[in-house]
């Protein structure tokens, strides 16, 4: 099998890679590996903002910030995380314009800032307008001026490039497994330090904004060469999907005047935030839109779905400050949004769990932050646990460019230190080959699509917004079901080029393992926190589980759950930070 060389291989070319490749850029001899084009990478699709105490539209602060990041997170968050990220913040938006992104402006010719759910002024007296924004295509513009700045400093990118494995010295890491789509050869990718950067797993569920690269590779990996994921029971369902296909419509909507109403035409937000209404954070407003639903105030025919409605802006405006999402009401729905509301409903959007980090992005293995060396990740597949049980919007993009860059930096202080990577085993591919020799041998099985069809309907059945014990039980019992599915599934294809029946049934096993953790997590975490809600366990239980779970896959397939400490550090001094009653 081929094997080549780089110091750094990067997993994942989104703006988490990206930003970590362009701070190694130049220094080092960097190699980027991505199943699909990096500009058709998820970060992509970030419509909003990101968010930064910047103070250009009014007063703002990164201690008021922190504040939100951590009420939002239901208290989980570890704070000395938010702090760094909060802090940085301002810092990292400076950097991103003078790298070339053309955020759009106040007339002052200043970044221009818009409020977004869950940020507020002084500790929560009003909402703030913090988050800074190009249009509605925020994650397009960042994802590609980094790209550009990638090549510009000849980082090495293997597009269409599918890591399958780690590859391991020991408790180590020193390279990657990886398939070419084009050829089905395996090579394995040599190197003293490895960066995952490979998104979300919002596939696992029926309806999701997520792209469909995002099954979750990473994750999968790592549990198979026994690295946890931590709280992977918290997933957030953005409030605003478009009706019936999930599509995201933007929180920037609602920053900008947006309402949202029930089949009646009440602002019913009123009613679930006084304070700060359609603002409040995601895991608040999708509870409230399925309660409405739920007491029979929905809109329709069926009453299955609320209205988004912007009729009170100037077409103008929209086309202005919302053109996406103008563009998709046209096309996918047929509703002109200054003429008519937007049908909508919540959407499977974002993973607040993953990977065990520190700050500068180093794997840890254990709830004593014992690192695995020469292994790092960040945005969206790791867990540095900025977000805890429920993440602000526009705070993911900022996650992505700290955190990113933060772990390029670490990167290149080990760089200086590491006299050369550890050898490769004697055969590194094994395990992968034995996959994807089992998978083309079998004639008999179910098709991948039958497979992942279950396991998408299962997870936004039981283990979506609200959750109880029953239906949770029911979940972890049928997932391991549904590993041995996956695990006999017949793949048809038996061409080596561009293989994508093969791929996917290798990425459906990944999705199992990992629904698997999120389902153990929850059925565990006896509690509603953020957006882990349970309608049998209705309060937040700080006595009980003010803590993080660390999820270990067995080798017979089930869920060990462990747990891991919050970080209170500034609770310790300031007592606006100690847990308490999130009201908005």
């Amino acid at each position: 099998m081929e094997i080549r060389y780089h110091d750094v291989v990067i997993v994942g070319a989104g703006l988490a890679g990206l930003r970590a490749a362009v701070e190694l850029a130049g220094k080092h001899d960097v190699a980027v590996l991505s199943k699909l084009h990096p500009l058709r990478s998820h970060s992509g699709a970030a419509q909003g903002g990101v968010s930064a105490a910047l103070g250009n539209a009014e007063e703002d602060s990164p201690l008021w910030h922190a504040y939100d990041t951590i009420k939002g997170s239901d208290y989980l968050a570890d704070q000395y995380a938010v702090e760094v990220m909060c802090n940085d913040a301002p810092r990292a938006i400076i950097e991103l314009e003078h790298l070339g992104v053309p955020f759009s402006r106040f007339d002052s010719g200043h970044i221009a800032q818009r409020p977004f759910g869950g940020h507020t002024r002084n500790f929560g007296e009003a909402p703030v307008r913090r988050t800074c924004y190009a249009a509605d295509r925020t994650g397009h513009v960042c994802l590609h001026t980094l790209y550009e700045q990638a090549l510009k400093q000849k980082v090495r990118f293997y597009d269409e490039f599918q890591v399958l494995d780690l590859c391991m010295s020991g408790d180590a890491v020193n390279g990657v497994v990886a398939v070419e789509l084009k050829s089905r050869a395996l090579v394995t990718f040599h190197a003293r330090a490895v960066m995952f950067a490979t998104g979300g797993y919002g596939k696992a569920w029926k309806t999701t904004s997520n792209a469909f690269a995002n099954t979750g590779d990473g994750l999968g990996i790592v549990m198979r060469n026994g690295i946890p994921l931590e709280d992977m029971e918290f997933v957030q369902f953005h409030p605003t999907g478009l009706y019936q296909l999930g599509i995201l419509i933007t929180e920037a909507a609602r920053g900008e005047g947006g309402i949202l109403r029930n089949g009646s035409g009440e602002r019913f937000m009123e009613r679930y935030a006084p304070t700060i209404k359609d603002l409040a954070p995601r895991d608040i407003v999708s509870r409230s839109i399925y309660r409405e639903l739920m007491e029979g105030r929905g809109a329709g025919p069926g009453k299955d779905h609320v209205l988004l409605d912007l009729t009170e802006l100037s077409h103008e405006k929209i086309a202005e400050k919302l053109p996406e999402i103008e563009s998709f009401a046209k096309i996918y729905l047929g509703v002109d949004p200054s003429e008519s509301p937007i049908p909508v409903l919540p959407t499977c959007h974002y993973a607040m769990g993953g990977i065990p980090t520190d700050v500068n992005g180093r794997v840890t293995r254990d709830a004593g932050g014992t690192e695995v060396q020469g292994f790092w990740a960040a945005g969206e597949v790791a867990c540095v646990s900025v977000h805890g049980a429920n993440r602000l919007g526009s705070n993911s993009l900022l996650d992505l460019i700290v955190f990113g860059r933060r772990a390029g930096k670490d990167i290149a202080g080990f760089l200086k230190k590491s006299q050369g990577p550890l050898p490769l085993e004697a055969d590194t591919s094994t395990r992968v080959r034995d996959l994807i020799d089992g998978l083309l041998g079998r004639n008999g099985g179910e098709t991948v699509a039958e497979v992942r069809t279950a396991l998408q309907r299962l997870m936004m059945d039981k283990v979506s917004v609200f959750r109880n014990e029953e239906g949770l039980a029911e979940a972890v019992r049928e997932l391991r079901e549904l590993r041995e599915r996956a695990r006999e599934v017949r793949v048809l294809d038996a061409t080596m080029s561009f293989n994508s029946e093969l791929l996917e049934a290798i990425e459906l096993q990944y999705m199992v393992d990992y629904s698997a953790t999120v389902a153990a997590a929850a059925l565990k975490r006896r509690e509603s926190r953020g957006a882990h809600s349970r309608d049998d366990y209705p309060r937040r239980d700080d006595e009980n589980h003010l803590e993080h779970s660390l999820c270990f896959l067995e080798e017979d397939g089930s869920v060990t759950v462990s747990e891991k400490a919050v970080d209170l550090s500034l609770a310790a001094s300031d007592p606006r930070f100690v847990p308490k009653e999130r009201k908005y």
